[in-house]
């Protein structure tokens, strides 16, 4: 399995980077099956220097804030318009509501919405999507939000979405291969609860859980991405980096 960093920026897409994107990539029946962990703001136009757009089999948000799924606008006109003629749908996996949520971005009436270009998909359970199992978990956020499982050919990326601590994201994280965790919030910060982890939260959530490699990610533009990096440092001691856009992670 390979993960691929196409955006990683907190909150909003950065300087350095479009929000929420995160392309996994895993053979399978003679050829490459791809999923998108998110599409949020500026990431589809990032994600055609890794791949085309059009090879991805699925595509999975976390939660339906707009630094994780807005992009998905642009890829129904691509999937919809394309010049080779309209595409097949492909399935879009995420919290109930997430068809309605992008019509209603785009300014399209519900019915159809956006049913004919995509193949939403609620989070019911565990799924799979040819060679990825996937398993949602519900985390700790101000909307319906999950973390992500996922598994292929023997290896593990447990991802946080938004969340604050809590149980669903030590289940995510458990004996994972690599944890993508969120480090929204700085510790020395009094921070609101139920919406973010501090990078002190990832460490710890990556020790209790034993997970062997911890990425920290969605650090929003206004803080220094050091200060995550040296408070997970502090409380986790297996391998750490710091997202950034184009990073690849073999497992």
């Amino acid at each position: 399995m390979r993960l691929t960093v196409v955006g990683c920026s907190g909150s909003y897409p950065g300087p350095d980077s479009a929000a929420s994107c995160y392309l996994l990539e895993a053979d399978h029946d003679g050829r490459t099956w791809r999923l998108l962990l998110e599409l949020g703001n500026g990431a589809l136009g990032q994600l055609h220097r890794y791949v085309d757009p059009l090879t991805v089999d699925a595509v999975l948000v976390s939660h339906l804030h707009a630094d994780h799924c807005l992009d998905l606008c642009g890829y129904y006109v691509m999937r919809k318009y394309h010049p080779t003629g309209a595409q097949p749908r492909i399935q879009v996996w995420g919290p109930s509501g997430t068809a309605d949520r992008l019509a209603l971005a785009y300014g399209l009436p519900l019915d159809p919405g956006m049913h004919e270009e995509f193949d939403f998909r609620v989070y019911d359970g565990p799924f799979r999507v040819g060679p990825f199992a996937i398993t949602p978990v519900p985390v700790d956020h101000p909307v319906d939000a999950f973390g992500l499982r996922v598994e292929a050919d023997g290896r593990a990326i447990g991802y946080s979405g938004d969340t604050g601590p809590c149980a669903g994201l030590d289940t995510v994280a458990t004996d994972a291969d690599l944890l993508l965790a969120e480090a929204s919030f700085r510790s020395q910060d009094t921070n609101p609860p139920h919406l973010h982890l501090t990078g002190t939260d990832c460490g710890e959530a990556a020790t209790r859980a034993g997970a062997r490699r911890l990425v920290l990610t969605h650090v929003p533009p206004w803080f220094d991405t050091q200060t995550a990096v040296d408070e997970a440092r502090a409380v986790y001691d297996g391998p750490l980096d710091l997202a950034v856009a184009g990073a690849v992670y073999e497992l």
